[in-house]
């Protein structure tokens, strides 16, 4: 058996394609479904008005594994906004999971034994957008989910690498000689 898993966070930023509104930016906690990762995921089962948790299936029928589950950044206030929370995000982060284990970057002896949270943004404004891209938020999202893991599995960006660029780099929605989003 692996290394165990206990507790590991990522994160990414994947931008959509030109005005889709579609970025996608989930922040992930991997670990031990006998740790507080799992304890974490048993306390999100319970609902709250306006965000509703879902796990990631590829399908129905279709759980994907490790199990899961998927809590939106944003408040959830119209259908449009949950057919595509359990729609084509639901689908890219379940299809990420599973090619994380395809591709080792899980360890497939541990899909049973760890789980995931994933916190996931999707901007209010794409249920609104007759001309949303579905194809384009599956894309972001598959591939922010997939980067997310892929950091989480390596503790990136590493401590070392953190302080090398501490006064290099500066949050995009926030210049520190202005207070203003860089954006």
């Amino acid at each position: 058996m692996s290394e165990s898993i206990w507790f590991r966070t990522g994160e990414a930023t994947v931008f959509s394609s030109e005005g889709q509104g579609t970025d996608a930016m989930p922040e992930i906690l991997i670990g031990s479904v006998r740790g507080p990762a799992g304890h974490a995921f048993a306390n999100l089962m319970g609902q709250t008005e306006g965000h509703t948790r879902m796990f990631a299936i590829r399908a129905c029928n279709q759980q994907v594994r490790p199990a899961t589950i998927m809590v939106p950044k944003v408040t959830i206030k119209s259908t449009d906004y949950v057919n595509l929370f359990g729609g084509p995000v639901q689908s890219a982060v379940a299809d990420a999971v599973l090619d994380s284990v395809i591709n080792g970057v899980i360890p497939a002896d541990q899909a049973n034994e760890i789980c995931i949270i994933a916190m996931i943004w999707i901007a209010p404004e794409c249920a609104t957008n007759s001309d949303l891209d579905r194809k384009d938020l599956y894309r972001t999202n598959y591939e922010a989910m997939k980067l997310a893991i892929q950091r989480a599995m390596t503790q990136s960006p590493s401590i070392e690498e953190l302080i090398a660029n501490r006064h290099k780099i500066a949050h995009e929605m926030y210049d520190p000689e202005t207070g203003e989003s860089q954006w």
